[in-house]
């Protein structure tokens, strides 16, 4: 699956859901922290500057300006990747799978290997019959997850909404965050099952409700696809009874649409 507009560290709780006992950074870029000579830090030194035990596994030279792969590789136990990226610095160009807790030198660098040989638009889970999940970031513009786990585009999806509608009511009230309810399972599953690729767009925001415009595409979004002129449908957030529900196009105020599956 591909997304856009979203952070890793708004994912990771996703991610922990569905990955095995460990979760290894493969890849790092970060402006957040960087040495005297203006080079960033390496992941092993973030990792201890945040307090996030883990292991570091050296791959070397070779790997630096590999796709996917910086010089050394972190494994960390899948529960404090929420804690290694924790929303106080920007990490970009970041690459995660999920690995056994007792993952060896050697599937390092077998895994390492898997990834370096792939061709840019390749998925990889083929490669890596112990993963369950691989996510590759670009500078919170662009998500490419793949997964073993049929419900987690889903619940991207759903995350997705919940991250739009929180930052338009967020503004609105003039507070850096507000708790805003994701959509149940069903709509997601509902859109998914109407188009692969949907396009959301703020409507009408108030202290009641949230509407989102969506649009089905034919293709995945990209930075230089604008809105349709149309929306397909309009999801809807009842701010009051944190309760979504997809309307059509102009009934969202009408409640036209039940609430539920």
């Amino acid at each position: 699956m591909s997304a856009g507009a979203a952070q890793a560290g708004e994912l990771a709780d996703l991610l922990v859901a569905v990955a095995d006992g460990a979760v290894a950074v493969l890849s790092l870029e970060t402006n957040s922290y960087l040495d005297e000579d203006w080079q960033p830090l390496r992941p092993g030194l973030i990792a201890a500057d945040l307090g996030v035990p883990c292991t570091v596994h050296p791959l070397g030279a070779w790997a630096s300006g590999t796709h996917g792969l910086a010089e050394e590789i972190l494994v960390m136990d899948r529960g404090l990747l929420p804690r290694f990226l924790d929303g106080s610095w920007s990490p970009y160009e970041l690459a995660l799978v999920d690995v056994p807790a007792a993952v060896s030198a050697e599937q390092l660098d077998e895994l390492a290997l898997a990834v370096g040989t792939a061709d840019f638009d390749e998925p990889l889970l083929g490669r890596l019959a112990h993963s369950r999940f691989w996510f590759s970031g670009h500078d919170d513009c662009y998500v490419l997850l793949e997964a073993r786990d049929a419900a987690l585009p889903g619940a991207v999806l759903a995350r997705l909404l919940a991250l739009l509608a929180g930052s338009a009511l967020a503004e609105l009230a003039g507070s850096p965050s507000v708790r805003v309810p994701e959509p149940g399972a069903w709509l997601p599953e509902r859109l998914i099952a109407c188009a692969p690729h949907w396009i959301g767009a703020l409507g009408e925001v108030t202290g009641e409700r949230v509407t989102v415009e969506l649009a089905a595409l034919p293709a995945p979004w990209r930075l230089n696809v604008a809105f349709p002129q149309r929306a397909d449908l309009t999801a809807v957030l009842d701010v009051r009874s944190g309760t979504w529900r997809i309307a059509p196009v102009g009934s969202a105020a009408r409640g036209a649409v039940p609430p539920g599956p």
